[in-house]
């Protein structure tokens, strides 16, 4: 009974404190908010993780897009680094062959480069996007269905 009495006076009280914290924790895996069917194709989710941060001068968006699913040609006023978390995805620059980005792949897509990035045929695709907020993604073409149906005959090619 002691014991009882002594974990309900004295460490129950720090359990609760414990729990509210002056903090503020968020979470990449935290799914967001689903995407409006603007500039891509298909189904995508975004999570900004850090966004409109004066002092680290960067923004971190988390997006999941569903297997057949890709953004349009676009490009970013700064330097714009992927990290594949999860699954497999189609990444192509203008002028270049696309690519297959598999979980850990990272890459980097210099400023002002014209590109696309999406989800594989078969595979959904979760990254983490670092790039600067200074000016908004510049939508540059649609990416039509018909070339993305096209990417694995591309891929096989030498």
């Amino acid at each position: 009974m002691k014991n009882s009495i002594f974990t309900l006076i004295f460490l129950a009280p720090l359990f609760l404190f414990s729990q509210s914290s002056d903090y503020n924790v968020s979470s990449y895996q935290t799914e967001g908010t689903k995407a409006p069917n603007t500039h891509y194709i298909g189904e995508a989710w975004l999570n900004p993780i850090i966004h409109d941060d004066s002092e680290l001068g960067y923004n971190i968006t988390k997006a999941t897009f569903k297997a057949n699913s890709t953004l349009d040609w676009h490009k970013h006023s700064s330097v714009q680094v992927l990290v594949i978390v999860d699954g497999d995805a189609y990444y192509q620059e203008r002028g270049k062959k696309p690519i297959i980005l598999k979980e850990g792949d990272v890459i980097r897509c210099e400023k002002n480069t014209e590109h696309w990035h999406s989800s594989t045929k078969d595979s959904d695709v979760t990254y983490l996007a670092f790039y600067s907020g200074e000016k908004p993604t510049e939508w540059t073409e649609v990416l039509t269905q018909e070339y993305y149906d096209k990417v694995p005959e591309l891929l096989n090619k030498n």
